[in-house]
């Protein structure tokens, strides 16, 4: 089988959730004897793809943009003009089976000649809170349901999702929408070392409206004034902006909530080592830091909406995502109670083993063949 992989999500991010799944999906189809990957990329600055062989090698180009950056010359725009020619090339020869784009843009609707696709849906965030969304340039929602109705099959990270889909586009076949659950990745590498504070809350990713870490930062506030060594770490997702910086000062509490930069390696510690993890967002359609968190033994503190609850389980404690008193308890809670900590840790490292990521590359890979026609099924092992 032959599964032609868009590149569009690699360009646009370094670090992410939707990056870092086709990474996990296909490192491990690429594996299989009968299953071949193509991914029309050189060189990506996508921190999970890089560090793959699913990139097409070319040694005189490679050669030519080492040389480039030796001389601190930008190679952005040659590379992707050079990808674009791949990905051109890629769609003329019409040598593949199916196609999976990795974002919402609709750009190969007529380029890949009635070849079937297969569409991953990792939330409905837009189209449940467009509130939070009135500038978006790229129209997520439109584009989105535009390849909704025209995709073979769809693939939903989540229960909640898949209900989502139904709910919001009644007119979607429900039978070919295939719930396959993300995996972990994250490891934790006693090499490693990280300067961290003793006593901290975590916080992780960026901080956008729905992500509610003001609500967070609000509900906390008390907690760090009772105790001067406790501090609230907002892990990656750039710096405060003025806003956020005047927001915090406001609370008198800037000295304890700090934002760190992380390297993907360090990450784990930043679980390992927290009292606890929370997540108090409105809204996911997945939530691959529940997975984290759990993965790393760390306690974690989130809502009751979206899919928290399928994907956390009992391993979760949920605060009342309307109340800062909630959410202060439960944290205040975790922080006065090792056992209650060790206990919910354990929790969290027995349910996260239900989540694999090879697990799912095998059912990716049933849909991609449902969706590419019988007789591609037994051709892979």
């Amino acid at each position: 089988m032959k599964i032609l992989l868009d590149p569009q999500i690699f360009d646009q991010q370094t670090y992410g959730g939707i990056s870092r799944y086709y990474t996990e999906i296909f490192s491990i189809l690429k594996k299989k004897k009968n299953v071949e990957i193509v991914l029309p990329i050189y060189r990506s600055d996508n921190a999970y793809i890089k560090k793959t062989d699913l990139l097409v090698e070319n040694k005189g180009l490679n050669l030519l943009y080492n040389v480039l950056a030796f001389f601190k010359i930008s190679t952005r725009s040659l590379r992707r003009k050079n990808s674009e020619k791949l990905l051109i090339k890629a769609f003329e020869d019409n040598d593949y089976d199916v196609f999976v784009p990795t974002y919402y843009h609709p750009y190969f609707l007529d380029k890949i000649n009635d070849k079937p696709y297969v569409l991953t849906v990792y939330d409905m965030i837009h189209e449940l809170f467009p509130q939070y969304f009135v500038n978006d340039s790229f129209k997520v929602v439109e584009r989105k349901l535009q390849l909704l109705e025209k995709a073979t099959k769809i693939i939903a990270v989540s229960n909640n999702t898949k209900k989502d889909i139904i709910k919001v586009y009644p007119q979607i076949d429900p039978d070919k929408i295939v719930v396959i659950y993300h995996g972990s990745s994250i490891k934790i590498d006693p090499t490693v070392k990280v300067d961290l504070p003793k006593n901290y809350i975590l916080y992780v990713g960026a901080r956008p409206n729905y992500k509610n870490f003001e609500f967070l930062v609000k509900s906390a506030a008390p907690l760090l004034k009772n105790n001067p060594d406790l501090m609230l770490i907002a892990a990656g997702g750039g710096e405060f902006s003025d806003e956020e910086t005047t927001f915090i000062k406001e609370l008198g509490i800037e000295k304890q909530v700090i934002q760190r930069y992380f390297k993907e390696e360090e990450l784990g510690h930043y679980y390992q080592n927290a009292k606890c993890f929370v997540f108090p967002s409105l809204y996911e359609g997945f939530g691959i830091p529940v997975l984290e968190s759990m993965a790393c033994g760390c306690p974690i503190i989130l809502s009751k909406h979206g899919s928290f609850p399928e994907v956390a389980g009992n391993a979760g404690i949920y605060f009342d995502s309307d109340s800062e008193e909630s959410l202060r308890e439960k944290i205040q809670m975790l922080l006065s109670d090792d056992n209650l900590r060790k206990e919910h840790a354990e929790k969290g490292l027995q349910h996260v083993k239900k989540f694999d990521w090879k697990d799912a590359a095998e059912q990716c890979l049933q849909v991609y063949m449902d969706a590419a026609g019988n007789n591609l099924k037994g051709e892979h092992s």
